[in-house]
């Protein structure tokens, strides 16, 4: 690579949002350079064979797409595609649980069977009523420019919902909602998923988290991504190559200078070092590495509070729930401690510093729903992937010893699922080619560590509402220095696998 070469754009990491928006600027005829510090493209959203000697491909981090607008793979020709789960969550409690999904008729019995009646059922098609009227109104504003509060309000044209979900804790209303414990702990489930809060945290954060976890597609769905979530960033390379961008892995930008109009950055490889000129630069990283390539003062700090597993099982495992077969439950989401009661209780031993004693988690199957990313040998022989998420695992739990509260947090974890099956988990893991159980763990930390995620944090941050406050720009993209803009999940509108911020900032840079 020439030691120093103009582009109209620079993007400065290569996750699935630098590829958006190389796509879109290069579409657009714009001279475009990724510069990428790890040896691959996809950041967060890719596929991995983690167990040695095993032909499985994993989505390693992010693993569910909800937020990612079709706008965005029809305009892209993206050739990527995603497949609806047969069930939306289950639920075990005893020996019976929750099964949302299969239906509504099978949906509503299932309720009854937990609940004793009618009520419970009712208030949740009714609630969740509300949220996709909501969706089906605001999702569309994520691509458009930034709207003002008052506008956004406006579009919504609902007061009890803007209500609900923009001005008191979510808490209130899902305890006005519902009666049943277990219920209510299924609601409060997606405003926590990268998040730490409770469910009457005054600053709203649990808000924030559920409103993005409910308005993906307009429709709220979780959707599986066909060939893993390397697909998508792959599909995305591909597409940012053909229209004409550069991109360039193993090349680790180092520092910023940028006069508002001009600017150059400065990067490194493993042996050698340059500089590269361009009028606009978007930065797919976080806030924080923003702010030490630029020398500006670094934003709050951000805190992950998730535990991220991985599991390859040669069979699906028994559940001492009879009624549901453990290919339905294990399609769509199974919560674990997650009754609203345990939420609280998790989320109070963990800010005061301990491990929750039952830690709550969220479990799925990719392979159920999307079973290319098992070699053919181990599909015929009927392994299944399993993703854990756990909640309520800040970082700073992992400070002390990162290693050995990792492993007691994954027992105590996985403890909690074996309390409702039928045989233990182990008997189902498969071995790799060292005979070593299928399981891996991430950590905060580890994510900190691997992708840069400051804490850990998904989001890079907390997650903000979708309007402009006072200091915000037209797309929510915009910095101090006109010609450098945030592209990454720390945008206003960021956070999750959505490519939103990297469509908006190709925006901003072609004035739209």
């Amino acid at each position: 690579m020439p030691a120093q070469r103009s582009y109209d754009a620079v993007i400065v990491g290569g996750g699935h949002n630098g590829l958006v928006a190389a796509a879109y600027l290069a579409r657009a005829g714009r001279s475009v350079l990724v510069l990428e510090r790890l040896g691959t493209t996809g950041g967060a959203a890719v596929s991995t064979r983690p167990f040695t000697g095993v032909d499985a491909r994993l989505s390693r981090y992010s693993y569910l797409v909800s937020l990612l607008p079709p706008k965005i793979v029809h305009e892209l020709g993206l050739r990527f595609a995603v497949r609806k789960r047969s069930v939306s969550s289950y639920t075990p409690q005893g020996d019976g649980g929750l099964l949302v999904g299969g239906g509504p008729a099978r949906t509503r019995a299932s309720f009854a069977a937990l609940t004793g009646s009618d009520r419970e059922y009712q208030a949740w098609e009714s609630f969740y009523g509300r949220t996709g009227r909501l969706a089906r109104r605001v999702f569309p504003t994520l691509t458009e420019p930034l709207p003002t509060r008052a506008e956004l309000r406006a579009r919504v044209d609902d007061e009890d919902t803007w209500r609900m979900l923009f001005e008191q804790p979510l808490g209130v209303a899902v305890e006005e909602t519902f009666a049943d414990d277990l219920v209510r702990g299924v609601v409060l489930t997606d405003a926590l998923i990268g998040t730490f809060a409770g469910a009457h945290d005054a600053s709203l954060l649990q808000n924030r988290c559920f409103l993005y976890h409910v308005i993906g597609g307009g429709t709220g769905d979780w959707d599986v991504p066909v060939g893993g979530m390397g697909a998508l960033t792959d599909a995305l390379a591909g597409a940012a190559r053909a229209a004409g961008a550069e991109i360039r892995t193993g090349h680790e930008v180092t520092r910023i200078e940028s006069d508002g109009g001009h600017a150059a950055l400065t990067f490194r490889t493993d042996d050698t070092e340059g500089v590269v000129e361009a009028r606009h630069v978007l930065v797919n990283a976080s806030p924080q590495a923003l702010a030490a390539l630029l020398g500006d003062p670094p934003p709050p700090p951000a805190e992950g509070a998730q535990l991220k597993v991985n599991m390859l099982l040669t069979r699906l495992p028994r559940l001492r729930d009879r009624s549901v077969d453990p290919r339905e439950a294990f399609a769509g989401t199974v919560h674990i401690a997650e009754g609203y009661g345990r939420l609280a209780t998790a989320y109070a031993e963990a800010a005061a510093g301990r491990l929750p004693s039952a830690p709550p988690s969220e479990i799925y199957c990719h392979s159920l729903t999307d079973p290319s990313i098992l070699g053919p040998e181990l599909a015929r022989r009927g392994y299944q992937t399993l993703t854990l998420f756990g909640l309520h695992t800040p970082a700073r739990l992992f400070a002390a010893d990162n290693d050995a509260t990792r492993v007691a947090a994954l027992d105590a974890t996985l403890a909690e699922l074996d309390a409702h099956l039928d045989e233990p988990l182990a008997d189902c893991l498969a071995l790799d080619a060292d005979g070593r159980p299928c399981v891996e763990a991430r950590t905060p930390l580890d994510l900190e560590r691997d992708l840069r995620l400051p804490g850990g944090h998904i989001f890079h941050g907390d997650l903000s509402f979708p309007y402009a406050d006072e200091a915000g720009g037209r797309w929510g993209v915009e910095t101090a220095r006109s010609n450098v803009l945030v592209c990454g999940a720390g945008a206003v509108r960021g956070g999750g696998v959505s490519g939103v911020p990297g469509h908006n900032a190709a925006m901003a840079v072609l004035g739209s």
